[in-house]
């Protein structure tokens, strides 16, 4: 068994992946099987992405669920950071050419066909790899550094799938990339403590006299819900400054990046409305919330 074979039988469902080399036509409906049942924190939506990319984005989403999964699942605990060692190893294969695992088959062929750069891919196992070592930030420095390597690649992979990776449309991609993540984390803080991890910087935290205790307790108070109103201001702010790349493209993507900012800032709104209560009320964005988005997308000016 060549060293990439031994790394399959470790990988997910490895009952259903025969340690053989796979055609580009069954890692293509792998990756698009794992995209329809698992869709979700990612800022592309299928029905959007013209035909022709379609298969890349799904190949990168499969590459970033599946090491996600890696990261955050009960079933890999106690060999999280050996299996993201794992799925790096068959990267840099992949980048060098060489892919047997059916995810790694289907992402080489769209890093080949569509010049993907291959640094967003390592920056990707980098937050991977740190969200396994690390569950404390500092100060909001180091979790915007965090931010860098979990949310902004996916921007400039979609950017340069589109062919729109110039400097100054990257740049706003960072920060409609960064919001989301921050978003997600403001929606998610009841979940990610009871993981024991706490993405609210410490040093925004002790301002507002809120303790880990009072996280892992779930407690709302005065100084909670100024603490959140803090973080939701920030993010609001990186959307307002991402806001001229939805300006700068056309087509199905300048729709897509609208709904994207305008989701962001109605799970924003949401959260808002329950005066940062995520605890016992996570925000969850329905029929009516997916209806105004689309307005507000449509309006936009």
């Amino acid at each position: 068994m060549s060293p990439n074979e031994a790394r399959i039988a470790d990988s997910p469902d490895e009952a259903a992946i025969p340690r053989s080399r796979h055609s580009l036509d069954e890692a293509r409906a792998l990756c698009a099987r794992l995209a329809a049942e698992h869709y979700e924190n990612f800022p592309v939506a299928p029905w959007l992405v013209p035909a022709r990319l379609r298969p890349a984005v799904q190949a990168i989403y499969a590459f970033a669920r599946i090491a996600d999964d890696f990261a955050d699942e009960p079933q890999h605990e106690g060999r999280r950071m050996k299996r993201l060692d794992e799925w790096g190893a068959m990267l840099e294969d992949c980048l060098r050419g060489e892919a047997i695992h059916p995810v790694f088959v289907a992402l080489r062929d769209a890093i080949e066909r569509h010049r993907l750069p291959p640094q967003p891919f390592r920056d990707l196992l980098r937050a991977f790899r740190q969200d396994v070592g690390k569950s404390r930030y500092a100060d909001q420095a180091e979790l915007l550094e965090y931010c860098r390597l979990s949310a902004n690649p996916v921007g400039h992979l979609i950017l340069h799938l589109f062919d729109r990776a110039d400097a100054e449309r990257l740049a706003w991609s960072d920060d409609i990339c960064t919001a989301l993540q921050l978003t997600n984390h403001w929606q998610d803080v009841a979940i990610d403590a009871g993981r024991g991890r706490i993405y609210l910087p410490e040093e925004d935290r002790r301002r507002h006299g809120v303790d880990e205790a009072d996280l892992l307790a779930g407690r709302v108070g005065a100084g909670f819900s100024a603490l959140m109103r803090e973080q939701i201001g920030r993010a609001r702010q990186l959307f307002a400054r991402g806001r001229p790349l939805c300006d700068s493209v056309s087509g199905r993507l300048r729709l897509e990046l609208r709904l994207t900012v305008h989701g962001g800032l109605r799970v924003l709104e949401r959260i808002e409305a329950v005066d940062g209560d995520v605890f016992t009320r996570r925000p969850r964005l329905g029929i009516a919330d997916g209806l105004r988005i689309l307005g507000r997308a449509i309006v936009w000016a």
